[in-house]
C-alpha cells in the first residue's frame, strides 16, 4: 500500500514507541533515542503499557488477533502527537498494515499518518544538522521492512553522512534479508540459518569495527549467528550510535 507522506512541522511533543525487542534486550537504546529527541528540543512521552505492535500475528495470518493488538496499542496514544518508532519493521506495521487491518477507517488512517520511524523523523521532520565527534568504521544493516515498506535506509544514511569522522563500509548484497523475518526464523530455521550466515560473512568482509542497525530483531539474529560461528562484531542500535557520535551544529544569528 503506497501512502503519500506529508511531513508536519517540528512538534513540541512526541510519543516514543520503543518496540518490545528494545524494551527486552536493549532499553539503553530507548533512552538514547529519547536523548536524541530531547536534544532537538522535543518533549518525549513514553507510555509504559505499550507492548507488541502486532506484526508477528499479522504476518502469520492471524488477522483477528492482530486487530486486537493494534486496537489496544492505538488507544495508548490519544494526543495528536507523532509516534516515533525505534524500528522500521514495527513502523511499517503501524504506518501501513494497520490500514489494511481496518480498511476505510478514518480514525485508524489518522493514527497511521502520525507514525514515523526514528531516522525518518529526525531527517524529514526535525531536519537535524549534526557534525561528528568520534571516529568510527561501521557497516549498517537495514531490515527488509525498513528498506521496502518505510524506505528509511535513505534517512539512516543521510544522518550517518553528516558525521565526517564516520566511515560507512559497503557490504556485498546489502539489500538481502538477514533471515530473521520474525516467525520465519522459527518456521524455517535451516533456511534462516543459511541466510544469516551469508549476511554475517558479507558484514565481516567489510572490515568494519561496528555493526549498526535500526532494527533489533535483525541485530539479535546476526549477533547470534556470529556468536555460534565464534566471530565477534560489536553491534549497536542506530539510536545509540548516533547519540554518542554526533552533536548538533551551532547556529549563530
Amino acid at each position: 500500500m503506497n501512502v503519500r507522506r506529508i511531513y508536519p512541522v517540528k512538534p513540541t511533543d512526541v510519543y516514543l514507541y520503543a518496540t518490545c525487542l528494545v524494551d527486552m534486550f536493549d532499553p539503553e537504546a530507548g533512552l538514547d533515542a529519547i536523548a536524541l529527541l530531547e536534544r532537538e528540543g522535543i518533549r518525549v512521552h513514553f507510555v509504559e503499557k505499550q507492548t507488541c505492535c502486532g506484526q508477528p500475528a499479522y504476518t502469520s495470518g492471524y488477522e483477528d488477533e492482530a486487530r486486537q493488538v493494534a486496537t489496544s496499542q492505538m488507544a495508548l496514544f490519544p494526543e495528536p502527537w507523532p509516534v516515533v518508532v525505534l524500528s522500521g519493521s514495527c513502523g511499517g506495521m503501524m504506518h501501513h498494515d494497520y490500514r489494511r487491518l481496518f480498511p476505510g477507517s478514518a480514525e485508524v488512517n489518522a493514527f497511521c499518518d502520525r507514525v514515523f520511524e526514528l531516522t525518518e523523523f529526525l531527517v524529514q521532520v526535525c531536519r537535524v544538522r549534526w557534525h561528528g565527534v568520534k571516529a568510527a568504521k561501521i557497516v549498517m544493516h537495514t531490515s527488509c521492512s525498513a528498506r521496502r515498506e518505510m524506505q528509511v535506509h535513505t534517512t539512516a544514511r543521510a544522518l550517518l553522512g553528516q558525521l565526517e569522522q564516520v566511515e560507512l563500509c559497503e557490504q556485498d548484497y546489502e539489500s538481502e534479508c538477514c533471515g530473521f523475518g520474525g516467525t520465519f526464523a522459527v518456521r524455517h530455521p535451516h533456511i534462516s540459518k543459511a541466510m544469516v550466515e551469508d549476511k554475517s560473512r558479507h558484514l565481516l568482509a567489510t572490515g568494519a569495527k561496528v555493526l549498526v542497525s535500526a532494527d533489533w530483531g535483525c541485530l539479535l539474529n546476526i549477533k547470534g549467528s556470529l556468536a555460534y560461528q565464534g566471530q565477534h562484531l560489536p553491534a549497536l542500535h542506530l539510536a545509540s550510535f548516533l547519540l554518542h557520535h554526533s552533536e548538533p551544529e551551532v547556529t549563530h544569528g
